[in-house]
């Protein structure tokens, strides 16, 4: 039962990953969305397995979505001036 609960996961996982990039044209957030989901999928998987393998595997699943989402977001784009900062300067109007 577990086993199959973990397969679903891990496709519907793909399937939302593809239609957020889809809908939205983010590759950043669809792999945010991926990801989270396959963690899920190897938390899943943990509680089907009561051993040390299966918790190894979790923590693998977990520590490999930390590394790559800090390898992607590492050369990100600050986003676009203004946003979470000051805003920047205005010329005055010749009006003004």
């Amino acid at each position: 039962m577990i086993r199959a609960l973990v397969t679903a996961t891990t496709a519907l996982a793909a399937l939302a990953g593809l239609s957020v990039l889809l809908g939205t044209g983010s590759w950043r957030c669809a792999m945010r969305v991926l990801l989270d989901l396959l963690t899920a999928a190897g938390l899943l998987r943990l509680a089907g397995g009561q051993g040390w393998t299966a918790l190894a595997a979790a923590a693998a699943i977990v520590l490999l979505r930390r590394l790559l989402w800090a390898a992607l977001t590492a050369g990100a784009p600050a986003g676009p001036p203004g946003r979470g900062r000051n805003p920047p300067a205005r010329a005055p109007d010749a009006a003004g």
